[in-house]
Parts: C-alpha cells; sequence; structure tokens
C-alpha cells in the first residue's frame, strides 16, 4: 500500500473518532505517567539507598552511671574505653572509628534541638559516650557485634541501617501502590483501546467490506486502524514523557533539590532511562490490544 493512502486513512479515522481518540489520548498519557512516577521513585529509592548505606556507622554506646547493662558496673573507665577501641582496631571490617564524649554528643543534640523545650530536660550526662564505627560493608555489622556484645565498658550497639531499612520499607510500599494504581489504568486503556478500534471498524465496516471484496490482504485492512491507535498512543506517551522531565525540572531540581541538600535526588540520566519504557509500553500495550480486537473482527 502506498504510504500517502494510509496516511489519508489514518488521518480521516482519527477526525471520525476524535473524542474517543482524545480519551484514549488522556487515558495513556495518565497511565503512562503513574508508570513514569513509579519508575522515577524506584529510580530515587535506588540512589537513597546507595548514598545512605555507604554512610552507615554503627553506633557502640559505653556504659554510663545509670546503666544496667549486664557488661556494666557504673560508668566507663579508661581501661575498658581503652579495650573496646583495641578490640575494633583488630576488625577487618572496621575502616574508621570515630570517639564521641558525653560533651560532644550534647553539643550535636543542642543544635539539632536548637529552640525546642527538650533541651531544658536533658544534660550532658543523660548522653552516653559512643564510639562511631564506619564498616567497609553495612552487612558486616554482625561480625562487630558479636565481638563487642560481651565486652565490659559496652551498654548497646545501634545498627543505623536497621532505622533506613524501615523507612526503605516504607517507600517501597508506597512505589508498589503507585505500579498498581499505573497497572489498573494501563487495564482501563486496553479496554479503552478495544473499544475505540471496535467502534472504529463498525463505522467503516462497509468500506472493509469493500476492500476485502476486492482482495485486499487482512493487514491491508488492519493497518489503518492500528496506526490510529499507535497515533493517539505516542501522542499520549509524549504527554507523560513531558510531565516526567517537567517534575524532574521544576519539581526536582527547582524546589527539592536546593531545599533538602541531604537528599542525593535522581540525575537527568535516571530519568531518560525511563522515557523509552513509556513509549515501549504505550504504544507495545496499545498497538497489541488494536491488533488483537481487529483479528477478531475479521473472523467474522
Amino acid at each position: 500500500m502506498r504510504f500517502s493512502f494510509v496516511s489519508k486513512e489514518v488521518g480521516n479515522g482519527l477526525r471520525r473518532n476524535f473524542t474517543m481518540t482524545v480519551a484514549l489520548i488522556v487515558s495513556v498519557a495518565v497511565s503512562l505517567s503513574l508508570v513514569g512516577a513509579a519508575l522515577l521513585m524506584s529510580a530515587q529509592v535506588d540512589r537513597m539507598k546507595g548514598y545512605w548505606y555507604d554512610k552507615i556507622e554503627v553506633s557502640i554506646f559505653l556504659c554510663g552511671n545509670t546503666s544496667v547493662a549486664f557488661t556494666c558496673t557504673g560508668a566507663v573507665t579508661d581501661e575498658q574505653r581503652k579495650n573496646i577501641e583495641t578490640v575494633l582496631g583488630t576488625l577487618e571490617s572496621v575502616q574508621d572509628v570515630f570517639y564521641e564524649s558525653s560533651a560532644d554528643a550534647y553539643e550535636q543534640f543542642k543544635e539539632q534541638f536548637a529552640g525546642s523545650a527538650i533541651l531544658a530536660n536533658i544534660s550532658p550526662d543523660a548522653l552516653p559516650e559512643s564510639f562511631r564505627v564506619k564498616l567497609d560493608n553495612p552487612e558486616n555489622f554482625e561480625k562487630v557485634a558479636g565481638a563487642l556484645q560481651s565486652v565490659q565498658g559496652v551498654e548497646s550497639i545501634q545498627d543505623q541501617r536497621q532505622l533506613l531499612d524501615r523507612f526503605f520499607q516504607i517507600l517501597k510500599g508506597l512505589q508498589s501502590f503507585a505500579l498498581a494504581i499505573a497497572l489498573a489504568m494501563l487495564f482501563v486503556t486496553v479496554l479503552l483501546v478495544m473499544n475505540t478500534v471496535r467502534v472504529a471498524a463498525f463505522a467503516r465496516r462497509r468500506e472493509t467490506s469493500i476492500m476485502r471484496s476486492v482482495g485486499a490482504s487482512n493487514m491491508s485492512i488492519r493497518l489503518p486502524f492500528i496506526l490510529e491507535a499507535a497515533v493517539a498512543a505516542v501522542i499520549g506517551s509524549t504527554l507523560a514523557t513531558a510531565g516526567i522531565l517537567a517534575s524532574k525540572y521544576w519539581l526536582i531540581d527547582g524546589k527539592l533539590a536546593p531545599n533538602l541538600t541531604f537528599i542525593p535526588f535522581v540525575t537527568w540520566s535516571e530519568v531518560l532511562a525511563i522515557v523509552p519504557v513509556l513509549y515501549l509500553v504505550g504504544v507495545g500495550t496499545t498497538v497489541l490490544a488494536a491488533s488483537v480486537t481487529l483479528r477478531r473482527y475479521l473472523k467474522g
């Protein structure tokens, strides 16, 4: 078939079903926007994991005057503190060790809660001494905990990864929820595509009957319908892509990144990697749904 004939048929079909075509474009745009948002959230979570897990420390809190742990017989002594530091130095998984006194911990506490009423109820003695330990791999926490949990002078050992894991579980839950909504919208889009193609085929049944009677192949009859659906899908995918790129430019880079400097946000390369996925899902799903519908129609 000549390109001009196919183009004319596609244009005529889009004009005849203008309302349903607009509905299809909007449906594709909304569903793919949700898919893009879910993928963007996934990339953001992975980036935050890589950044924060690399900075995770193990906090080893030392005994104070009120400690009740079995390894404590009062406030940690100089000898016990040196022994703990020696044990840490023998562990291969330990990269860096930083000592924080009660006074240092209190100064940091004051900075974090400046202006809060809680400061009136906290004294330097209430905050324990600690060692901040940087590991070569956060997975090696159990080795450090096993070596120190029975050492005199150690009150407790805290793995910051546990706190982050809870946070990331919440983010993963939100991501799964967004993806579930996106898949539901894609299903609605598939139904809309099938209905749009069915209506268009019924409205042009006289034309397709004539084409079939003169020996036109099934592909020749189907192609204009499939291309109409594909054009609508491309437009919807483009709108969804524009929304994702606008979110990166104005929301993430323009609003969030300057104010939340402690969060590593997704890069442009990670965002642009989502774009082909949106077009593939949008156009692929639409063309597949249209092809299945037309195959059933042509058999009748």
